[in-house]
């Protein structure tokens, strides 16, 4: 996992959590997206560092969302997001539930497409959004991820591979 962030005095924003995939390192996708960033280190971004761990080893985790820089967010993709953050640990929703609760009428695939472009996968629970049939969906890390992150916080699968639609928020 790397984190890229930015020093706007007084604050520091994190501007994109990537996660390694088994075929690319994270440092590999920070150089292509973000090639003159720099290894650094700030308390606030050790603390949101911390925190990752911790909710890896698969504790309970408030992330603060006034880090992330959200600019680089479209005004959908930010309501989609603030959305799926609010999804307990523990709890599932689909795709089309969070663009229902949000307004957005027939929105499954537009819900999809921007936690397909989550620049902050973890903070932002992305992977709690399933398929409505069950299926879980993509994740920016591989399904094989994604499956282990259900799993680390509860959520019970079928022996067909579907999770078991118990805890469906929204």
């Amino acid at each position: 996992m790397s984190i890229v962030w930015q020093e706007t005095h007084p604050k520091v924003l994190v501007k994109h959590v990537f996660l390694s995939k088994s075929q690319q390192p994270a440092t590999q996708r920070v150089k292509k997206m973000f090639p003159v960033a720099e290894p650094a280190k700030s308390p606030p971004i050790a603390d949101l560092v911390a925190a990752l761990q911790s909710f890896l080893r698969g504790d309970a985790v408030e992330f603060d969302l006034s880090v992330l820089n959200w600019s680089q967010c479209s005004e959908t993709q930010q309501r989609v997001l603030r959305a799926e953050a609010g999804i307990p640990r523990g709890w599932i929703s689909t795709y089309k539930r969070i663009a229902q609760h949000i307004g957005i009428a027939n929105g499954a695939r537009v819900v999809g497409n921007a936690l397909a472009r989550n620049p902050f996968p973890l903070v932002i629970p992305c992977h709690r959004a399933v398929k409505a049939d069950g299926t879980i969906g993509g994740y920016q890390g591989g399904q094989a991820m994604k499956r282990r992150l259900l799993e680390n916080e509860g959520i019970l699968f079928t022996p067909s591979g579907k999770v078991v639609m118990r805890n469906v928020y929204y």
